[in-house]
C-alpha cells in the first residue's frame, strides 16, 4: 500500500477547503466544538489524524465520534477516541489543534510532520470506527471525516447513529479481540441486559420500588436506542420515552435539568406525580441525572453526585458479604456538593480523591483504585474495576470453601461489571445499575434522596476580558494568580456557616464560574454574590457587575 501525501491536499482543496477567515479552534476534553457551518474542514482533518493515529497504535481501531453533545442544535463535534475506549491522549490535543488550525497550502507538511515525529509507517494498515449522533448536519460531516480516513488509505467502519459510549465500547471489544463483547450494537445491547435481567430475577418490584421509569431522551439518540433497549428489556423495566422527536436538547436533557433545576419540557402528565421516577439523557446519551416532584410539588434532583454514593455504597457492602479485599475509591471534582462528601468520607468510609475538572482526569484518578467510582455532578461517570478487582472476585465466586451466600454474592459482583461501561460514562448502562441498586435496596426516590442533605449551592457567571488573567491549582481549588484573590476569597467564606467557593476559568470562552455553597440558600446566593463581585473587581471584569440571584 503507497500513500501519497499529496492527495491529502487535494482532497482539501477539492471538497473540504479552510476559509481564510476561519479562527483557531482548540482540542479540548470535549474535542472540537463549534457551530456546524464551521466544522467541514475540522472534520476532514481529523478523519486524518485518526488514520496516523491508528498507525501510531500498530493498526489498532481508533474511534472517531460526531456530536455536540448537550450543546444546541445547531452546533456540532468531533472527538477520537483511543484503542480502549479511552479520550485521545493529551499529548495527541496539540497534534489536533495544530492540524486543525494550519491553512490548507501547509496541510500536507503537517501530516508529513506528524508522521515524521511519531515514527508512522503509512504501508501499514489503519482501521477507524465513525460514529455520529442524530443532528441534520451530522451524515455532511460524517462524510468529511470518511474522506480524511481514505485520503490516507484508512479502512473505515460506519457505524451510523450510534450513542457516544457505544463507540467507545465498539473500539475496546475490536481491540481486545472481543473480551470485552461483540463490537456490534446488538452485542451492546445483549450483554448489558443480560446482566441487568440476572440480577433483577423474576420479581419485577421490591418494599418502594415500582416498575415504572420515565425517560427523557433530549430529542437526541439516547431517545432512538432506549426504544430498541425497551422491546428486549420484556417488561423486566418498564420505560415510558418522552422527549424523543423534537430539537436536540431544546428544553429537555440532563443538562438542562441540572442546570434550570427544573423538570424537562414533554413531561408526561403522570410523572409529575409524587410517585414519578424520572431521569434525562443528554444529546449523545453520555450522561443522566434523576429527578421527581415531591408532595409539596417541589422539584427534587439527584445528580451524579448521588448516583457516585448510591452505587459504591451498593458496591462496597457486595464487596464486604463476599469477602474479597479489595481497595475502593470514589472521585470527585470540586463542584461535588460537600454533603456528599462528607457522607461518603464520615458514613460511608470511602476515601474520596478530588480532581482536576474534565472526565479524563477523573477516569485516570479512579484507575488507581481495584474499584473506582467516578462522577461529575453533571451525571456523567461510570465504575472501573482492575484486573486485579476481577480475578478476585471471579475466583471468590468459585471458592468451595465460601459460603453459598458468599459465592452467590461474588456472582452478583460479576453482573454489575457486565451491567457497567468502563470505557466512558454511559447515560444508558448508569441508569441499569441505577436501577438495579434501587430495586436491591427496595427504594423509591425518596427514600435515596433522604441518604444525606445537599447543602444549598449557586453557580454564576463573570465576564472577564481575558480569562488567562485567572490561574488555579490544586484541582481547581485554589487561585493562585492574581495575587492576593484566594486570601480575599477565604475573608468572604469565613462568615458564612459550612461556607466553600472557588472560582475557575472557562476553558472556551472568557468567562469564570464561580461556585458557592453554604448553610442556606440565602446564604449561598450571598457568597456567591461576593465572591463574584470580587473577581469582576480583581480580575478585570467587563459588562454588567454581578447581581444577586433570587433566594
Amino acid at each position: 500500500m503507497s500513500v501519497n501525501l499529496r492527495s491529502v491536499f487535494a482532497f482539501a482543496k477539492e471538497y473540504h477547503q479552510k476559509k481564510e477567515s476561519q479562527k483557531d479552534i482548540q482540542y479540548g476534553t470535549a474535542g472540537f466544538r463549534s457551530h456546524a457551518d464551521n466544522l467541514d474542514y475540522v472534520m476532514y482533518r481529523m478523519g486524518l489524524l485518526a488514520a496516523l493515529r491508528s498507525r501510531a497504535k500498530a493498526s489498532q481501531a481508533i474511534g472517531v465520534m460526531i456530536t455536540a453533545s448537550h450543546n444546541p442544535e445547531h452546533d456540532n463535534g468531533v472527538k477520537l477516541i483511543d484503542p480502549l475506549g479511552e479520550m485521545l491522549e493529551q499529548r495527541w490535543e496539540q497534534l489536533a489543534t495544530d492540524l486543525v488550525n494550519v491553512p490548507d497550502s501547509g496541510l500536507e507538511a503537517q501530516v508529513a510532520k506528524i508522521c515524521e515525529d511519531e515514527q508512522i509507517d503509512n504501508n501499514e494498515p489503519a482501521k477507524v470506527f465513525v460514529g455520529m449522533d442524530t443532528r441534520y448536519h451530522s451524515p455532511q460531516l460524517s462524510r468529511a471525516v470518511v474522506n480524511g480516513i481514505l485520503a490516507l488509505k484508512g479502512t473505515v467502519t460506519e457505524f451510523g447513529i450510534v450513542t457516544t459510549p457505544m463507540l467507545h465500547y465498539f473500539v475496546t471489544c475490536t481491540n481486545t479481540q472481543n473480551a470485552y463483547g461483540l463490537p456490534t450494537e446488538e452485542g451492546y445491547m445483549g450483554k448489558l441486559i443480560a446482566a441487568f435481567k440476572a440480577l433483577r430475577g423474576e420479581q419485577a418490584e421490591r418494599g418502594n420500588y415500582r416498575n415504572q421509569l420515565y425517560y427523557d431522551g433530549a430529542n437526541g439518540v439516547g431517545s432512538l436506542k432506549m426504544l430498541g433497549f425497551i422491546k428486549k428489556l420484556n417488561g423486566a423495566l418498564n420505560v415510558k420515552v418522552f422527549n424523543s422527536n423534537g430539537k436536540i436538547n431544546f428544553k429537555c436533557g440532563a443538562d438542562f435539568v441540572k442546570t434550570n433545576h427544573r423538570v424537562p419540557e414533554g413531561l408526561p402528565e403522570e410523572a409529575a406525580l409524587a410517585s414519578g421516577r424520572c431521569c434525562s439523557v443528554d444529546g449523545d446519551a453520555d450522561r443522566v441525572v434523576y429527578y421527581f416532584t415531591d408532595k409539596e410539588g417541589t422539584f427534587r434532583l439527584l445528580d451524579g453526585d448521588r448516583i457516585a454514593t448510591l452505587l459504591a455504597g451498593y458496591l462496597k457492602d457486595l464487596i464486604e458479604q463476599c469477602g474479597v479485599q479489595l481497595e475502593m475509591g470514589l472521585v470527585q471534582t470540586a463542584y461535588a456538593n460537600g454533603a456528599s462528601t462528607d457522607y461518603i468520607v464520615n458514613r460511608m468510609k470511602i476515601p474520596v480523591s478530588c480532581t482536576r475538572t474534565g472526565v479524563k482526569h477523573l477516569h485516570h484518578k479512579a484507575l488507581e483504585y481495584d474499584v473506582g467510582v467516578y462522577f461529575e455532578a453533571n451525571g456523567h461517570g461510570t465504575i472501573i474495576y482492575s484486573e486485579k478487582a476481577k480475578q478476585a472476585i471471579r475466583a471468590a465466586s468459585q471458592d468451595e470453601s465460601r459460603t453459598e451466600e458468599q459465592r452467590k454474592t461474588a456472582a452478583r459482583l460479576l453482573q454489575m461489571i457486565d451491567l457497567t461501561n468502563e470505557t466512558v460514562g454511559d447515560a444508558i448502562s448508569d441508569m441499569l445499575l441505577v436501577e438495579t441498586v434501587l430495586h436491591a435496596k427496595g427504594w423509591n426516590l425518596h427514600d435515596w434522596l433522604a441518604s444525606y442533605t445537599d447543602l444549598p449551592n449557586v453557580l454564576e457567571k463573570v465576564y472577564l476580558a481575558d480569562r488567562n488573567v485567572i490561574a488555579v491549582t490544586d484541582a481547581d481549588r485554589v487561585v493562585v494568580a492574581p495575587a492576593g484573590l484566594q486570601d480575599s476569597i477565604n475573608e468572604i467564606v469565613a462568615k458564612f456557616p459550612k461556607g466553600r467557593s472557588f472560582v475557575r476559568p472557562s476553558g472556551t470562552e472568557d468567562i469564570v464560574r464561580v461556585y458557592a455553597e453554604a448553610d442556606t440558600r440565602a446564604n449561598a446566593v450571598q457568597l456567591a454574590f461576593e465572591v463574584a463581585n470580587l473577581v469582576f473587581d480583581q480580575a478585570g471584569g467587563i459588562g454588567s457587575r454581578p447581581v444577586k440571584m433570587e433566594g
